[in-house]
C-alpha cells in the first residue's frame, strides 16, 4: 500500500460544500432519515473539534462533532466520520477520530456518543450504552449506540434523552 501525503487540520467554512458532496457520497440520500442526522439537524458542529483529511488538494475524509445534552448534562455527538469511499481502508478515518477525540479532551469535554460499527469504534474505546440509559429522538439498534467517556464518570451523570444543542 502507497503511503498517502495526508493532512489533518480543523475544518474550515470554505469546506462546507466539499463536504456535503463528501456526504452524499459516502451516504446517499437516506443519510437525512437516519436518528443520528436527526440529532444533529439545525445544530452547529464545533469547529474546534470537527476536522478535515486532505491529499494535496482533494479533501477525502471528514469528522465533525456536535453539541447535545442529555437532562442537564452537556455532551458530544460524534457524526459523521466520512472517508472518500476512493480512499478507505487507509487509516484516513482513524487519524480524523484520534484528532478529533484529542481535541475534545483537551478542551475538557467528558462524554461523546455516536451511532455507529461497534466493532470499528471500539478500537477507540466506545462501548455499547447500557440498556435505557440514553435514548435518541428515533430508532437506533442499540449494539450501534455508542459512547465514550474523556472523564471518568461522565456517562454515570447522564440520562434521559439527549437533544441535540448545548442549551
Amino acid at each position: 500500500m502507497t503511503t498517502l501525503p495526508l493532512v489533518i487540520r480543523p475544518e474550515t467554512l470554505r469546506d462546507a460544500d466539499a463536504i456535503e458532496r463528501l456526504h452524499e457520497r459516502a451516504f446517499g440520500p437516506g443519510r437525512f432519515a437516519r436518528t443520528a442526522f436527526r440529532l444533529r439537524e439545525g445544530v452547529t458542529h464545533l469547529p474546534n473539534l470537527s476536522f478535515t483529511s486532505l491529499v494535496g488538494t482533494l479533501l477525502v475524509g471528514s469528522v465533525r462533532v456536535s453539541p447535545a445534552r442529555a437532562g442537564s448534562h452537556p455532551l458530544l455527538v460524534l457524526g459523521p466520520l466520512t472517508v472518500d469511499p476512493a480512499f478507505g481502508s487507509r487509516g484516513i478515518g482513524s487519524a480524523l477520530m484520534r484528532a478529533s477525540l484529542d481535541a475534545a479532551r483537551a478542551d475538557g469535554h467528558g462524554l461523546v456518543i455516536l451511532v455507529g460499527d461497534a466493532p470499528y469504534y471500539a478500537r477507540f474505546g466506545f462501548r455499547v450504552l447500557p440498556p435505557r440509559k440514553l435514548t435518541l429522538p428515533g430508532p437506533v439498534d442499540p449494539g450501534r449506540f455508542l459512547a465514550l467517556e474523556l472523564r471518568e464518570g461522565a456517562l454515570a451523570e447522564a440520562g434521559g434523552s439527549v437533544v441535540g444543542g448545548s442549551r
